[in-house]
């Protein structure tokens, strides 16, 4: 009921002004359904598309592009240059947050940033303190923009040539702003799997989704980095988990489809089946993009990259998924566990209880998350593959985009479903947890009990 009422009438009247009842992340998520209800009018507009979209097909692809998800059952080739355009606007607010763009905004009027706005900035970027908070701001919008430019300007030298000036311009800067964002749209209905084997764009594409979904904490701190200084634990983590994740997916990709004929299998040289596999191995990072038909994939393959879009990328960047420091703390709470140790430990640092419970919390509202809506897939779907409906529904809540092809072949009811796990995937489980029930300190403390674990 008290929740109903804030939602009814966000805005409460004090003596000395009116303040925002919402908390951080029920104002994030109720912005995220706002850009996606704007994005779907327009979308749904006669001038968006050579063939008018439904209102679902409109508001699956405007959630999917807020959410820098990727899912389409409409392919973004299917749109005129408005509805592309529409598209990639949506692509970069819902990358980089709503709540940036306004922090900024108001900076760069010279206004004092409220409190209240300070710490859903704090909240959508997932930094941990308000200290030089809109330096970071600053550093979200400027980076982007110049790793977006500098993509777009690498993209051009070969599909210039290709496609004309015009042509070849629009589909490298479209390709630079998902890349970037790891929204994995693309202007061909097979997305990258034409370029499979050309080394520009698998290294400048795939170095921009890595790139954005390292986390703006990295980015500042290996911008700001000298020699001699070492970096945060959390810089650490991520950087080191991303490499290891990487290569490890690479190596399985090479293991298991290098006899697939409707994969690796098929290419030709070295070469191609090293660059392919290593996109393939990246890109369920949520990027999103594919050079290989992801429905071909064997099915340890296909497990494998599940769980690849389950981890995700690095926190309080424009990937999603349960966050690679998440899968670390848990994989260093069950190595304390069996080695008798009291808490976590890694670089020389332990990890606090608090990280924990958290590490814990979110790991299993994603779970409970992508069984919910494979629950319901699986009875809005019944003549569908279960594996085919399990990969959908991670790579909805991860904001992934790959897809084995069901997606534009779902129910209304079906695609309502995906809907709300990509809204509820990219603000992020434990701000699910926020937006169900606000948080109470208790003053009684309890007897301990004894639960019997295993």
């Amino acid at each position: 009921m008290r929740y109903r009422q804030r939602i009814a009438h966000p805005l409460r009247q004090l003596p000395h002004g009116r303040i925002i009842q919402l908390s951080p992340p029920e104002i994030l998520l109720l912005g995220f359904a706002l850009l996606s209800g704007i994005g779907t009018l327009l979308l749904w507009l006669p001038v968006s598309a050579s063939d008018p979209l439904s209102w679902h097909e409109a508001l699956f692809t405007a959630t999917s592009a807020v959410t820098v998800t990727g899912l389409s059952v409409v392919k973004a080739a299917d749109l005129t240059l408005f509805g592309q355009w529409v598209l990639l606007c949506l692509i970069q607010v819902g990358g980089l947050g709503f709540m940036t763009f306004a922090a900024l905004t108001l900076a760069l009027m010279g206004m004092r940033l409220p409190l209240y706005q300070r710490n859903l900035v704090k909240e959508s970027l997932n930094h941990t303190s308000f200290g030089e908070l809109m330096s970071l701001v600053r550093l979200v919008i400027a980076f982007a923009l110049i790793a977006e430019a500098i993509g777009t300007a690498l993209l051009a030298l070969s599909w210039v040539p290709q496609y004309g000036l015009q042509r070849g311009l629009w589909v490298s800067f479209f390709h630079a702003v998902s890349a970037f964002n790891n929204a994995g749209f693309s202007v061909w209905p097979d997305s990258l799997t034409d370029h499979v084997a050309n080394p520009l764009i698998n290294v400048v594409v795939s170095a921009l989704f890595i790139v954005g979904g390292l986390g703006f904490t990295v980015i500042g701190e290996l911008l700001e980095w000298r020699r001699g200084r070492s970096l945060s634990l959390h810089a650490r983590i991520v950087l080191h988990a991303t490499l290891w994740l990487s290569l490890a997916g690479m190596a399985a990709m090479l293991l298991l489809e290098w006899d697939n004929s409707a994969t690796l299998g098929a290419l030709d040289g070295l070469g191609a089946k090293l660059q392919a596999a290593w996109f393939q191995a990246v890109t369920p990072r949520t990027a999103g993009f594919n050079t290989l038909d992801t429905g071909s994939l064997t099915d340890p393959m296909t497990l494998l990259t599940m769980l690849l879009m389950f981890i995700g990328a690095g926190s309080g960047s424009t990937a999603s998924g349960i966050k690679v420091t998440t899968f670390v703390v848990l994989l260093l709470v069950a190595r304390a566990f069996l080695r008798s140790n009291a808490q976590p430990v890694v670089f020389g640092r332990s990890i606090p209880q608090e990280t924990v419970i958290k590490a814990v919390a979110v790991a299993l509202a994603g779970m409970l998350l992508i069984f919910t809506c494979l629950f319901v897939l699986t009875m809005t779907e019944p003549g569908k593959p279960f594996l085919d409906l399990a990969f959908e529904t991670v790579s909805a809540f991860g904001t992934v985009g790959l897809s084995r092809g069901v997606t534009g072949e779902l129910s209304m009811p079906g695609q309502l479903a995906l809907i709300v796990t990509m809204l509820l995937g990219r603000v992020g489980p434990l701000s699910l947890g926020y937006f169900m029930a606000a948080r109470r300190q208790r003053g009684l403390k309890y007897a301990r009990g004894s639960v019997q674990i295993g």
